[in-house]
């Protein structure tokens, strides 16, 4: 139900990498995870607030749950097992090359190898507005060690290189032409059993599927209770994924991306902070903060080569209590790195959203936090 996407577009971007995501609390205080609201350049043609006018017609469409997210690593087995012990994401099935996993009652995974390594992007110059932008935030470096500190992080050797989101009003024939009046090229990919589905590329060419719903079908009809062919790292948790938290999506022109989503997928812009826009996605699931180059800024021309990918993902679990969950982290050898979207300490009974990043096996972010459904205060407008 999902094919292989070419890695040379989801080349990861270290400057967005860089930034923590907030999907939990208002737009005012996740925006000052941006380099705009509250710094020095916010005001200027740097930190234009002007968001970017839809790119064709608006489907209409209304996205209603996250199917399945597609990674590829160099080692599935281990990240997989990774996910599984620490996670407990349910193992649906292991065929020896990929392994399908349930993020609790969610969404489901695709772990499979291929990963090769991309080029690194062209050497980032520094600006005068990024280096007070840089001493504004305190040095806190939120997302990329946080106040909690913990181990290096591993070499990147992963990447999720697409999602499938379901959307309704569904009926194939229809949605494949509204795709085709729009000129973005859809590719089916149906299973012949119920699944229909279309590949598209987002401005970037990230690979988007558009489905109804394959995978959140299989879910419901039936519990994943399949084992993998390799031993879990360390015990497992008592943890239970109960929320898509949000997507870190770093992209080359931030407006222009947030702008086609809405469009296509009927996602809600919470507010152009000048350097990202945290976008709504739908009512059983969070958020992306889909962040990047801002046209307007002349100082730091778009670059030549277009690209997009998820810095990291973070994900609400239960129960979290922030001093057992680091102790948790702790006893399996674990970094945890503290991220409350503030200078707060994540002890701190004034600090409402807690998290920790910590570092997967094949080097990916993953953010571990308390939100869920019942606590998002992001909500559609």
């Amino acid at each position: 139900m999902h094919k292989v996407a070419s890695l040379t577009r989801t080349t990861m971007f270290a400057a967005f990498a860089s930034f923590a995501s907030l999907a939990l609390l208002p737009i005012g205080v996740a925006s000052a995870q941006g380099s705009c609201k509250g710094r020095p350049a916010e005001g200027t043609p740097a930190c234009d607030t002007t968001s970017a006018k839809a790119p064709f017609a608006p489907t209409g469409w209304k996205t209603v749950a996250l199917d399945h997210f597609s990674m590829q690593t160099v080692d599935y087995k281990k990240e997989a097992a990774y996910y599984a012990a620490l996670m407990n994401w349910k193992v649906r099935s292991d065929d020896g090359s990929q392994a399908v996993l349930d993020i609790g009652d969610i969404g489901t995974v695709i772990i499979r190898n291929g990963y090769v390594a991309p080029p690194p992007p062209p050497p980032r110059v520094m600006t005068a507005a990024d280096s007070a932008a840089a001493a504004a935030r305190g040095g806190r470096g939120a997302g990329r060690g946080g106040a909690g500190g913990g181990a290096p992080r591993a070499p990147v050797q992963a990447v999720w290189d697409s999602f499938s989101w379901q959307i309704t009003p569904w009926n194939a024939k229809k949605v494949e032409a509204e795709l085709q009046k729009r000129g973005l090229n859809p590719v089916a990919d149906n299973d012949g059993k119920g699944f229909e589905s279309f590949h598209v590329k987002d401005p970037d060419g990230f690979d988007v599927q558009i489905s109804n719903g394959g995978y959140a079908k299989a879910r419901k009809a039936s519990a994943a209770n399949a084992s993998l062919s390799t031993p879990a790292p360390f015990a497992s948790t008592d943890w239970k994924t109960v929320w898509l938290d949000h997507i870190s999506f770093g992209v080359t022109n931030y407006k222009e991306s947030a702008a086609w989503y809405q469009a296509l997928l009927g996602w809600k812009p919470q507010g152009d902070e000048g350097s990202q826009n945290e976008t709504w996605i739908c009512d059983d699931c969070g958020n992306a903060i889909i962040r990047g180059g801002n046209p307007m800024n002349t100082a730091r021309p778009m670059p030549a080569v277009r690209r997009a990918s998820i810095g990291h993902i973070s994900f609400g679990i239960q129960p979290f209590d922030y001093a057992k969950v680091k102790a948790d982290l702790d006893s399996r050898g674990l970094n945890g790195r503290e991220d409350t979207g503030t200078a707060l300490k994540i002890d701190d009974p004034k600090a409402i959203y807690k998290s920790y990043h910590t570092t997967t096996p094949q080097g990916f972010d993953l953010q571990i936090s308390n939100a869920t459904k019942s606590n998002r205060t992001v909500t559609a407008p």
